[in-house]
């Protein structure tokens, strides 16, 4: 073909293209480059493909008094789950995890029931909003977490809250963010069938870089408070994992409320061991059994050394902040008995490296992770002296990161490459 020709039809395209740039400029700059677009070609923008991400955290102390109504510390760290979505015009949900190398497809209008794999996290969202009253449209998932599975890490919480960002963005839902929270745990309570607490799914939406964040778990009100720039938050992994031994933290939560309903009896006003004073618990829970009285002790101090860790941080007292990590791991260990023999060896071996403040489990317990707060200068030290003895010790090879703490869920342009996780 001659080049200078142009195939039959080109005359007909660029005199459409011409009358497009027309139309656009009749249309002027009071339209939005969506709304020019659906304008000209009838179609949505809001359909092309979408990423939203979620961070999972770290809790710096407060360990299973969420679903106490009481108060936690979490950041929200580094790590994320990211959710790309487009919508297909349907009720049907087309999900892929690249994690798992596995998909799923749900109707949405036929009731979809819990599988009791990772696909109830991201289902159990749809489901929930839906119950809720709100519409939610059909859309093409696809999913890569960066989160560790198991690691007390809230990997869980991370899926969540980064799909019902995109469910809510796809299906043009209005909802605030403390309603979003809420829903997320619902998800992961009523459909997943783990009774958490509201914590994970609240700091992965409203954390934010170099803060962490104090909440009280029952008003939901928030405090952001600065972590100190003369330390890092070192992440170590036992490489000993859980699966949120579903069974013992319900269990733990089962012996919470019979505390609760015991000593209601003398103290009627209580709804909550977060509204029990360790005075209270003295004289009045001598009739309980040993372990109910040891569950209700460690709640009802764990509050007490949240609120003391908050006002630490802001007198920038690390030596204190780190005498009560240890503390909340002593009482994580004999009173609530959620501790394992490799947690306890990695915050042993913390506490006799130079330049640590302060280190205990985090996260569910049966497993996972340590979270240490190591002065700047110690940290490279820290590393090598646990890696080394941990592995002499276990015979297991720990991973341990240096975590930046990070902003909230929220839209983001593109998946960045793939970084090494803090597990898995």
């Amino acid at each position: 073909m001659d080049p200078g020709k142009c195939p039959t039809g080109c005359d007909r395209i660029y005199a459409t293209r011409r009358l497009v740039k027309i139309i656009f400029a009749t249309l002027g700059n009071s339209f939005d480059k969506k709304t020019r677009y659906e304008t000209v070609f009838g179609e949505d923008l809001s359909t092309r493909e979408r990423t939203f991400r979620a961070p999972g955290r770290v809790n710096l102390i407060g360990e299973h008094t969420d679903y106490n109504d009481g108060f936690v510390m979490p950041a929200a760290i580094n790590f994320s789950t990211f959710v790309s979505i487009s919508q297909p015009f349907d009720s049907k949900l087309d999900i892929f995890s690249e994690n798992f190398k596995d998909s799923v497809s749900v109707d949405l209008t036929a009731g979809p029931r819990p599988r009791g794999d990772w696909s109830d996290y991201v289902v159990g969202v749809a489901v929930i909003l839906q119950a809720a009253g709100y519409t939610v449209r059909g859309a093409k998932l696809n999913i890569r977490g960066e989160v560790p599975i198991g690691s007390g890490l809230s990997s869980s919480a991370a899926i969540e809250v980064a799909t019902a960002c995109a469910l809510v963005a796809i299906s043009d839902i209005k909802i605030d963010r403390v309603e979003l929270a809420k829903l997320c745990r619902r998800a992961e309570n009523e459909f997943v069938g783990a009774r958490v607490g509201i914590m994970d799914q609240f700091v992965s939406l409203y954390g934010q870089a170099k803060k962490a964040l104090l909440l009280d778990c029952r008003s939901l009100d928030y405090e952001l408070l600065p972590l100190s720039q003369e330390a890092h938050l070192v992440v170590c992994n036992t490489m000993v994992k859980h699966e949120l031994a579903s069974s013992e933290y319900n269990q733990r939560r089962e012996q919470c409320e019979a505390g609760v309903k015991h000593l209601a009896q003398a103290l009627p006003h209580i709804t909550a061991l977060r509204d029990v004073t360790l005075e209270q618990l003295e004289a009045y829970g001598k009739d309980l059994a040993d372990v109910i009285y040891r569950r209700c002790r460690h709640v009802i101090t764990e509050n007490d050394r949240v609120l003391k860790a908050g006002d630490a941080l802001k007198r920038h007292d690390l030596g204190e902040f780190g005498w009560l990590m240890y503390e909340s791991h002593r009482s994580l260990r004999d009173d609530y008995e959620v501790s394992c023999p490799e947690l306890d060896i990695m915050v042993e071996l913390a506490s006799r490296v130079e330049g640590v403040y302060g280190a205990r489990m985090t996260g569910g317990g049966f497993g996972g992770c340590t979270v240490n707060v190591v002065a700047n200068e110690h940290v490279e030290e820290f590393k090598r002296a646990i890696a080394a003895v941990y592995e002499q010790k276990t015979k297991l090879k720990p991973e341990i990161f240096v975590c930046e703490t990070a902003d909230g869920a929220g839209e983001v342009t593109s998946v960045p490459a793939i970084q090494q996780q803090a597990g898995d």
